[in-house]
C-alpha cells in the first residue's frame, strides 16, 4: 500500500479529521514546490511502515502532489490545492446571467474541460500500470465535455431561443434550474471520465496494506461516491449564491444597484465554493472500506477481518 494511503488509514477516518488534512492541503503555497523536492520528499517518508503525523510539512507535500496508485507527481494544474484557484473564475464565469448563448456555452466547456480533466488526474489509476494510454478514454471524455457544455447553457437556450421575457420566468431559468442542473453535470462528468473503472477494477488491500486483487464493486463504490461528492460541491456553490441574490434583487436597494448585486453574487461564489471544496472532499474517506460480502467471490477468501480497504479517488 502506497505511503498516502497509509497516511489516511492511520489519521483520515473520521469526517473531521479528513477536513482539518484537507484545509491544511489545499494551501496555494505548496504549488511552488519542485518536481525534485517532491521526490525527496517521498524518499524522506520512506516505505510508510511509520507513519510519523509530526512530519507535517513532507506530508502537505506528499499528499497533495503524489497520485496514491502510480506514485507519480500530479500535473501541476491538477494538484488539489489548484482546484479552487483555477477553477473558481470558471464557476463564476458560468453563472452569470450571459447575453447569448455563446457566451454560456464557453464558459461551461471552460469549466467542464478543467473539471474533467482534474477528474482523470485525480482517479484510481491502480488497473493501468504498464497500460498505454486508452484512445477510447480519451474521446469519451472530450465527448462529456461537449455534452456537459452544451447541457450547463440549456437555460440560456431556453431564454434565448424561446424568448422569453417575463421576469419570473427568466429568474426561473437562470437561477433555479442552474441548481438541480450543476449538480447532475458534476456527477456525471465524474461518472464518465472514471466510467473505465467499472470495466477493469482497481485494487483492493486488506487490512494489513497488502494487495490481494482488483474488484470491479470497489470501483463503482470509489467512482458513485467521488460523484456524489463532485455533485455536493457544484450543487451547493451555485445554490447559495443563486438563492441569495434572488432574495435580495427583491429588496429596493438591490433593484437600483446591479453593480452590488453582482458583488454580492462573486463573494458570495468565493466563500461557499472555498468552504465546499475541504468539505466535499472529506465527505468520504480517501482509503474506503467494503465489506467482504459486497466484493467478487473470488476475493472474499482472501479477506481479513471482514473487510477491504480501497484507494476512491478525488
Amino acid at each position: 500500500m502506497d505511503v498516502n494511503l497509509l497516511y489516511w488509514k492511520c489519521h483520515g477516518q473520521s469526517f473531521f479529521s479528513r477536513f482539518k488534512i484537507w484545509a491544511n492541503l489545499l494551501n496555494p503555497s505548496s504549488l511552488v514546490t519542485t518536481d525534485a523536492e517532491i521526490q525527496q520528499v517521498r524518499a524522506l517518508l520512506g516505505s510508510g511502515e511509520k507513519v510519523n503525523k509530526e512530519d507535517e510539512h513532507e506530508w502537505t507535500i506528499a499528499l497533495s502532489s503524489v497520485h496514491a496508485d502510480s506514485g507519480s507527481v500530479l500535473p501541476l494544474f491538477f494538484r488539489p490545492p489548484a482546484f479552487l484557484p483555477l477553477s473558481l473564475p470558471l464557476v463564476v464565469g458560468s453563472i452569470l446571467p450571459h447575453i447569448s448563448v455563446k457566451s454560456a456555452v464557453f464558459w461551461q466547456f471552460l469549466l467542464h474541460s478543467y473539471t474533467a480533466g482534474f477528474n482523470h488526474a485525480n482517479r484510481n489509476s491502480s488497473s493501468e500500470k504498464g497500460k498505454a494510454a486508452n484512445l477510447n478514454q480519451r474521446l469519451l471524455i472530450a465527448g462529456t465535455v461537449s455534452y456537459a457544455a452544451c447541457a450547463g447553457a440549456l437555460p440560456q437556450i431556453f431564454v434565448n431561443r424561446l424568448g422569453l421575457t417575463n421576469p419570473g420566468v427568466q429568474k426561473f431559468f437562470r437561477f433555479f434550474i442552474p441548481i438541480p442542473l450543476s449538480a447532475a453535470l458534476a456527477f456525471f462528468n465524474v461518472y464518465i471520465v472514471r466510467g473505465e473503472e467499472f470495466e477493469t477494477g482497481i485494487q483492493v488491500f486488506d487490512s494489513n496494506g497488502n494487495p490481494i486483487g482488483f474488484s470491479k464493486a470497489a470501483a463503482k463504490k470509489a467512482v458513485m461516491e467521488t460523484a456524489w461528492s463532485r455533485a455536493a460541491l457544484f450543487g451547493t456553490a451555485i445554490a447559495v449564491p443563486n438563492l441569495l441574490v434572488a432574495a435580495l434583487e427583491r429588496t429596493r436597494p438591490f433593484k437600483k444597484n446591479t453593480m452590488l448585486v453582482a458583488s454580492i453574487r462573486h463573494i458570495s461564489v468565493a466563500l461557499v465554493f472555498g468552504l465546499m471544496i475541504p468539505l466535499s472532499f472529506s465527505l468520504f474517506p480517501q482509503l474506503g472500506m467494503i465489506k467482504t460480502e459486497h466484493v467478487e467471490k473470488e476475493l472474499q477468501a482472501k479477506a481479513v477481518k471482514g473487510c477491504l480497504f480501497y484507494h476512491r479517488g478525488l
